[in-house]
């Protein structure tokens, strides 16, 4: 193999895009305006960065624990460790690199480790065995969603706005059982075991309720005095706009896409243009 492809294939057992998903760590910065405060933005920047060192590792733990049923699996067979681009030694090598600097990232920021280690301890308990229980699995892939919003307000000193929280919260719990109702859609031999405990009807109801939840706690949010006395009526007109964006993706799932949450909202143009006008309406001049 050529050392172009070997790193290709460490990048693949890394998965760079699913860091999308530690966006949630810059929750508070952005919703507390605190990004003039040179030394917050570094804090929040460091758990960022902490967040998908050890993500990363997570991926590459699990994927080591699941390389053998994975490599007779029609999808997963292509991921580097089931079909051999990367050894294990590798592959250990890079997980140990990946901790050391998560941890680095966050050695003097106590609640920020703790944090960390929730997220690692959730996601192998996740990974070796609870991934198999209905409704449990999704719970602690929101759960690991909650921690990262905790590591972008508790651990940088942000004070959490409790409908931030139930919003993220909310938002988590939607995404992941979306996710179910995506792999549903495959055919038997590639689904995931805890889908034949999950009824399709049961999915739906699921997303719908966590979706009236989400859309519900955000609306509130977006009108409550603590958002109008902080960002005037910007949060209002952003309603509609979130509104949009989650019906879109809720119509993608049901296309058989959203399996991968942050390589789907990267890939549909109207998902990116409703998040281009959000962030246009939240940053615009305070006349609103």
């Amino acid at each position: 193999m050529s050392a172009l492809h070997a790193l290709t294939a460490v990048l693949h057992l890394m998965r760079p895009h699913q860091w999308l998903k530690n966006a949630f760590v810059f929750a508070g910065l952005v919703f507390s305006q605190s990004w003039g405060q040179a030394h917050m933005v570094q804090r929040v920047l460091f758990a960022f960065v902490a967040f998908c060192c050890v993500s990363s590792f997570v991926y590459i733990v699990n994927d080591w624990h699941d390389r053998a049923t994975d490599a007779l699996h029609p999808v997963k067979r292509h991921r580097p460790l089931a079909n051999g681009h990367v050894s294990g030694t590798v592959a250990a090598l890079l997980a140990l690199l990946l901790v050391t600097l998560g941890v680095g990232f966050a050695h003097d920021n106590t609640p920020l480790l703790t944090l960390l280690g929730l997220y690692v301890g959730l996601n192998l308990a996740y990974s070796w065995r609870l991934k198999h229980v209905p409704v449990v699995d999704v719970s602690l892939i929101a759960s690991g969603f909650m921690l990262r919003l905790f590591a972008g307000t508790w651990a940088v000193g942000i004070a959490p706005s409790r409908w931030l929280l139930l919003t993220g919260m909310f938002v988590a719990l939607f995404l992941g059982f979306s996710k179910r109702r995506a792999e549903s859609f495959r055919d038997h031999a590639s689904k995931r075991a805890v889908l034949t405990l999950y009824p399709d009807a049961l999915l739906d109801m699921l997303m719908a309720a966590t979706l009236a939840a989400l859309l519900m706690t955000y609306s509130l949010f977006a009108s409550s005095p603590e958002a109008q006395l902080q960002h005037g009526e910007r949060l209002l007109y952003t309603i509609p706009i979130v509104i949009f964006a989650t019906l879109r993706y809720a119509y993608q799932v049901h296309q058989g896409r959203g399996e991968d949450v942050a390589h789907d909202l990267l890939h549909d143009p109207w998902t990116i243009s409703a998040a281009l006008a959000w962030a246009a309406i939240f940053l615009s001049p305070h006349w609103w």
